[in-house]
């Protein structure tokens, strides 16, 4: 259970629930022990009338209905306390669970940009869903069930003790080959449950991907072999949790077995002392029904083993990324007010996940209040250039510099509150287009977001909706186009008026004439703000103070555009190609 030390703190955290549960278990199963006690009596004074012990009937009608009045007050006062347990112990199980989901997902929010690159997003919900789920398993039902065992068993031994030692020593005699059966099954079902939480995780990851990609299977007509393939999947997660199950179904017959075996040896042994006048025929009854109160904490020591051990298995798949460190963390430094001057000073950088080399040695300076643009091919690192300056990744050679300080010193929450960022695949959450927009500073009043909306000249085909702003997008904003999609992330970006913007690629899907008015707007908004664009096309780049371009990581060309368009290289092809493409 070394996962499971985990979760520790939120036990601590809790502690007086927890005790008050554990108190009102003790009252309650204190209240339910006393009931075979009762029963004993009666059967007694009734074997005594029939003996001629007592001869009048009188008396045994009322210690009968005394008896009965008593036995109906201890099972409501036991329920009453039932209650307040379940109140007290599976309330503070769904209070850890709501903690735990929290600790992961703000281990979620920590965690780099590259760690979502090597895991995935199916995996990641079902870490947060149904392994908490079996986790909360073990800290509610599994944790009230034990301490319900552990209290009865205690009550119930010792009465059994007290009563007879000799019929209890008997009564326990199969109770070690219910410890070695625990023993041996709890590592069967631990290995299996682990197994069984690993293709759940893969159920997810498909599904999530195939939701993700319907598009694309519907487009290549490949849906009778997704469904195959999660017919197949679906069939081997089936067998591996029949696999479990069968392990776990062998806990209960067992349990019941063993209980049986105690009866049987209660009435055997225990009948031969009655005959031999050791004890009364109420003892028997009385030491049957201790027996049978053990039953169900007996046989749910096979469910509790069975759910810790798939509770073990969950902890420890969500420890893995509890544990895990961020590559990114945070600085201490920050300056007074950000100016906005970037230096690249040697920088290098290759994805550890690919090997990729993105960048190779590169040196440039943005100035405060400049405008640079980038060009290149696909592949030459552009998009690689924006996510240093916004720090989704750290160089793995050099260092970027903003204002004279590295970035790896600076605050990054800080210096993000700085910053502005479009990608080049815009990310829409499904919700309000409003909201959408002022995503970035939530405070945004409507007419900020018009006026944003208007800069990223997208503010007339918003009002053409039927819902305006408050238009409620589908996921990723698959309900509208990819230009609208674009403009919309660039709205976001504006409104929140950083002293750093950051546009990589997002004219792509726009027509020439909406990019032209964009620009406009820009070169008005981008004035003592510095910027850095990232394109393909000479259109969204002529208008920069700086141009840099570059290939495979390097810089190969760096002016401004008049100066690029008379120097042969790969600007001028390029500006000449897409010149004629135009006419």
């Amino acid at each position: 259970m070394k996962a499971l030390q985990h979760i520790n703190k939120y036990f601590y955290k809790y502690r007086y629930r927890l005790i008050a549960g554990i108190i009102i278990s003790i009252l309650s199963k204190y209240f339910a022990v006393k009931v075979p006690e009762v029963v004993k009596n009666s059967i007694n004074i009734a074997d005594d009338y029939r003996t001629g012990v007592v001869s009048n009937i009188e008396i045994v009608e009322d210690e009968l209905l005394y008896n009965i009045s008593i036995i109906i007050g201890l099972a409501f006062l036991s329920g009453f306390f039932t209650f307040l347990m379940r109140q007290t112990i599976i309330v503070t199980s769904r209070l850890i669970e709501f903690d735990l989901k929290n600790e992961i997902f703000q281990q979620y929010e920590r965690l780099s940009v590259n760690f979502y690159k090597k895991n995935r997003t199916g995996d990641l919900m079902n870490r947060i869903s149904e392994d908490v789920g079996k986790v909360r398993m073990y800290v509610g039902p599994a944790v009230m069930y034990t301490i319900n065992m552990l209290v009865l068993f205690s009550v119930a031994i010792y009465k059994m003790i007290h009563i007879d030692i000799t019929l209890t020593l008997y009564t326990l005699i199969p109770f070690p080959l219910l410890s070695i059966s625990v023993f041996y099954l709890s590592k069967i079902i631990h290995k299996r449950s682990t197994i069984v939480q690993e293709y759940l995780s893969h159920l997810t990851t498909f599904g999530q991907e195939i939701f993700s990609g319907i598009n694309v299977i519907k487009s290549y007509n490949t849906e009778q072999n997704m469904i195959d393939s999660f017919t197949n999947l679906s069939n081997t997660s089936k067998d591996k949790n029949i696999h479990l199950y069968k392990a776990q179904a062998l806990f209960f017959p067992s349990m019941i077995l063993l209980i049986g075996i105690s009866n049987l040896i209660v009435l055997y042994v225990g009948g031969l002392q009655y005959i031999n006048g050791v004890i009364s025929i109420g003892t028997i009854a009385e030491f049957i029904m201790y027996v049978n109160m053990l039953t169900w904490p007996v046989a749910i020591v096979g469910w509790v083993t069975s759910t810790t051990q798939q509770a073990e298995a969950s902890q420890k798949r969500i420890n893995e990324f509890l544990k895990h460190e961020p590559e990114i963390k945070s600085g201490d430094k920050q300056p007074e007010k950000l100016e906005g001057k970037i230096v690249f000073d040697n920088v290098s950088l290759v994805y550890d996940d690919t090997n990729i080399t993105a960048l190779n040695k590169i040196s440039f300076t943005i100035n405060s209040g400049e405008t640079v643009a980038i060009l290149g091919k696909t592949g030459s690192g552009k998009s690689s250039i924006i996510n240093l300056v916004a720090r989704m990744y750290d160089p793995s050679k050099g260092s970027v510099i903003v204002d004279g300080i590295d970035l790896k010193e600076q605050n990054l929450y800080e210096f993000r509150k700085h910053i502005g960022i479009v990608p080049q695949d815009p990310f829409l959450f499904s919700d309000s287009i409003a909201n959408n927009i002022r995503f970035g500073i939530e405070k945004a009043d409507q007419k900020m977001i018009e006026n944003a909306a208007k800069d990223a000249v997208i503010h007339d085909n918003i009002s053409g909706f039927k819902e305006g702003y408050e238009t409620v997008l589908g996921e990723r904003g698959i309900t509208i186009s990819g230009g609208q999609k674009q403009r919309i992330s660039i709205a976001r970006a504006l409104i929140k008026n950083p002293e750093i913007l950051l546009f990589d690629d997002c004219l792509s899907a726009v027509d020439t004439e909406t990019e032209e008015l964009i620009l406009k707007n820009l070169q008005r908004i981008l004035d003592k703000k510095t910027a850095l664009i990232v394109s393909h096309r000479i259109s969204s780049a002529k208008y920069a103070d700086r141009i840099i371009v570059i290939e495979n990581g390097k810089i190969i060309q760096e002016g401004n555009h008049n100066n690029l368009i008379e120097t042969e290289g790969y600007y001028k092809d390029l500006y000449e190609q897409q010149l004629l493409e135009k006419e």
